[in-house]
């Protein structure tokens, strides 16, 4: 068998209205993606006029991307770094203290390889309270990062991580315990 990209076929996957994704697409290039903007206070404006879900004190920094803000939850006191590219064909929970840095990338979705059809596949991804996503990371779908853990500069999540773990690598690997001093 030969994959068949002619076969392709999402028309389960329905994210929103064409309108609704058309303004966000807007507000989105106008507003979050635009490295001019540094009004994080902006940021979480629109975000939350389109069905996001966010805490208080939440950062945003400029050029970031968010595919579909009424999937998104953000808890108190997060940071989401410049460059995080947030594709949430999913949802994404993000508890509160989680910092994101830049670069980073929170991707729900994928294709299944093994069908001749290379079928979309999705998964939610949760950020639990205190876990930081380093620099350049990728966390996949279906992932679920424990509390206080650490995803390392430029590492691969496509596996859930445990609560206070540190992980590095492609894919990553725990490496140590976090530990959290006053």
């Amino acid at each position: 068998m030969k994959t068949d990209l002619s076969k392709y076929d999402n028309s389960w996957y329905l994210p929103g209205s064409f309108f609704k994704r058309l303004s966000w697409y807007i507000i989105n290039e106008l507003f979050l993606r635009n490295p001019l903007n540094i009004s994080s206070g902006l940021k979480v404006f629109w975000l939350r006029l389109f069905g996001a879900n966010i805490g208080k004190g939440v950062v945003i920094k400029p050029h970031i991307n968010i595919k579909y803000p009424w999937k998104l939850n953000i808890g108190n006191h997060c940071w989401i770094g410049e460059d995080v590219w947030i594709d949430n064909l999913d949802t994404i929970i993000i508890e509160d203290n989680v910092c994101v840095s830049q670069g980073a990338f929170l991707i729900c979705g994928n294709h299944n390889y093994k069908k001749t059809s290379f079928d979309l596949m999705i998964g939610a991804i949760i950020l639990k309270e205190g876990c930081w996503v380093g620099a350049k990371s990728i966390v996949g779908p279906g992932v679920t990062m424990g509390s206080h853990s650490v995803l390392s500069l430029g590492s691969v999540a496509s596996d859930n991580l445990e609560a206070l773990g540190i992980y590095r690598g492609n894919p990553a690997i725990k490496i140590k315990l976090r530990t959290i001093t006053n």
